[in-house]
């Protein structure tokens, strides 16, 4: 009878302990699923009209041209009609390609414009204010795109971007913290008061009567409206009354430039990415081609052999971009050597697992590369199978913080992404190389990274995200997340990130989200860490096309971010 008892008590604790194990394994983390299309973005707003769009009958095309206006309303902290960006499409034929409307130095810019007569670099010039504004790609765009590959009218596209900006959008507390922490920025930067002056708590709602009324008349008189017209009259206008260079001449010259994407390839994965002047398709292929012989399956997720090989591998990667990577209209870039595998086997030739590589010790060790974070990105998938992957800026949130009430938006300040002067670091502590000085018409370097994959030939997976320099290596560890660590969408978007970018020779951490006996392992090994100064590291937004055919929405929870389809 006893020896019964104590039976009976081993089996029911056996059960107990089994018990408190399940339920301590963690939930699988899916995001929102769609049967047939889906929009991710920084603002519900957004991802919904692009989705509105794609119920309509558009396709990805129409869609990429909603979404990326809607967040010029929605989120004009990097949305816009000011800026520009870079988009990747993949067509449900397999066709490829990429779009590059990234913004121009003007014309009458030249390489010492932000320095004085002792040629030091003057400070705010190149970062607030009209002389800090490029020429915006944005309109040039989204117009080239729909003329290319849109199926809906203009009219149509734009009509629920323009009842949004006069309805209003509901302030978050996100967007209520940076709006507060930017407006004495706003002060000094215009002459006069603007809306985003006023104290806008959490769920008060902004209206856009302006912008409603510049984008009318773009819906109305087309793309000419912006480079050409009234609009562009009064842009002009106001940039040279703030003390800018930019003229009607510099607007009417503006083209979009159709680009080829960087392709390579990973394992089974086909990866299509943007080329320059974005870095980011040619750094991604370099650290991917530097990691694919090492079993990182096996090392395991965020391990410490994992975090090695990585961040060896970005160490290489990124002290080559800032040396060889510009405009590809004013500089030869060595595309070909630098995304080949054999390259990037050399490169790793001296990694060792025993001990950290000093940066020092990695060639062109002199230059630093911060950029800045304040970025918007967005996926497409549409019921055809057509996907978009588009990455969009104003540079520095708010741009130059010069808003144009009477139009109704903020001006971008990417003259700051060029070299100011070589060996001195911009607002973001970029110190650039000659082949990103600035010139006339020049097209300044950039980091954006948007990225469609191919699993056995079909589409596989759509991602990208904002975070300056930071974006590159989201991108890389979002990708791996799902491909070797079997993660969902949504899993792989959530979990903890880190990055290295050569100079500062540190390892930045998401703050609380690794485990501490690794944390001391890297530092055994001769690793910095930095957990204390580390920016959120990218905001993704990305699809993954299920086995059964449906999509996978992965929405960043570090911003804002939405994902919404049908």
């Amino acid at each position: 009878m006893k020896t019964k008892n104590i039976f009976i008590t081993f089996l029911f604790l056996s059960l107990l302990i089994t018990s408190c194990k399940t339920s301590e394994k963690k939930e699988r983390v899916i995001g929102k699923i769609t049967e047939k299309a889906m929009v991710v973005s920084a603002r519900e707003e957004a991802s919904k009209i692009g989705a509105q769009i794609l119920k309509k009958g558009g396709n990805a095309f129409d869609a990429m041209v909603a979404t990326e206006l809607a967040l010029a309303v929605a989120y004009p902290y990097a949305g816009n009609i000011g800026g520009g960006g870079f988009m990747v499409y993949r067509k449900n034929s397999g066709e490829i390609g990429a779009l590059d409307y990234r913004e121009k130095a003007p014309l009458a810019s030249s390489k010492n414009m932000f320095l004085d007569a002792q040629e030091n670099v003057i400070p705010n010039k190149s970062t607030l204010g009209a002389m800090a504004v490029g020429i915006p790609g944005t309109v040039a765009g989204v117009f080239e795109v729909h003329r290319k590959f849109g199926t809906l009218s203009m009219e149509e596209i734009l009509e629920p971007v323009i009842k949004l900006a006069k309805k209003g959008v509901v302030v978050t507390a996100k967007q209520e913290k940076r709006i507060k922490y930017y407006q004495s920025s706003f002060l000094e930067a215009n002459k006069d008061s603007i809306v985003f002056n006023k104290s806008w708590k959490e769920n008060d709602t902004i209206k856009y009567p302006e912008l409603a009324k510049t984008l009318t008349r773009i819906q109305k008189n087309g793309r000419d409206e912006f480079y050409k017209g009234e609009t562009a009259k009064r842009l002009v206008t106001f940039i040279q009354a703030n003390g800018g260079i930019i003229t009607l001449e510099d607007l009417a010259k503006y083209e979009a430039k159709w680009r080829t994407p960087v392709t390579f390839t990973y394992d089974d994965l086909k990866i299509i990415s943007m080329s320059p002047p974005s870095s980011g398709g040619i750094c991604l292929a370099q650290i991917m081609n530097a990691i694919e012989p090492f079993d990182l399956d096996k090392f395991g997720h965020n391990s410490v052999k994992t975090i090695q090989v990585i961040v060896e591998a970005e160490r290489r990667a990124y002290a080559d971009r800032s040396h060889f990577l510009g405009d590809p209209d004013f500089v030869t870039i060595p595309q070909k050597e630098l995304i080949s595998k054999a390259y990037s086997a050399k490169r790793m030739a001296n990694f060792s697992f025993d001990k950290a590589t000093l940066s020092s010790d990695v060639s062109h060790g002199t230059i630093k590369i911060i950029e800045s974070d304040e970025t918007t990105h967005y996926s497409i998938v549409d019921q055809f199978g057509n996907a978009i992957s588009a990455t969009t800026t104003i540079n520095g949130g708010y741009g130059s913080k010069l808003y144009c009430s009477d139009l109704g938006f903020f001006l971008n300040n990417e003259m700051d992404d060029f070299s100011s002067k070589p060996g001195v670091p911009n607002m973001f502590g970029l110190v650039g190389a000659k082949a990103n000085e600035i010139a006339p018409e020049k097209r300044m370097l950039s980091s954006m990274t948007p990225t469609i994959l191919e699993k056995n030939g079909k589409l596989h997976m759509v991602v990208g995200t904002p975070g300056g320099s930071t974006i590159i290596t989201s991108v890389l560890q979002t990708i791996l997340n799902v491909h070797e660590f079997k993660m969902s969408m949504q899993e792989a978007v959530n979990a903890p990130r880190f990055h290295h970018q050569w100079l500062p020779d540190e390892i930045k951490m998401e703050p609380n989200s690794f485990n501490e006996n690794i944390k001391s392992e890297l530092i055994k090994l001769g690793y910095t860490l930095d957990e204390t100064n580390s920016p959120v590291i990218g905001k993704v937004a990305a699809i993954l096309v299920l086995k059964n055919g449906h999509l996978e929405g992965g929405a960043d929870k570090r911003g804002d971010d939405s994902a919404s389809g049908f």
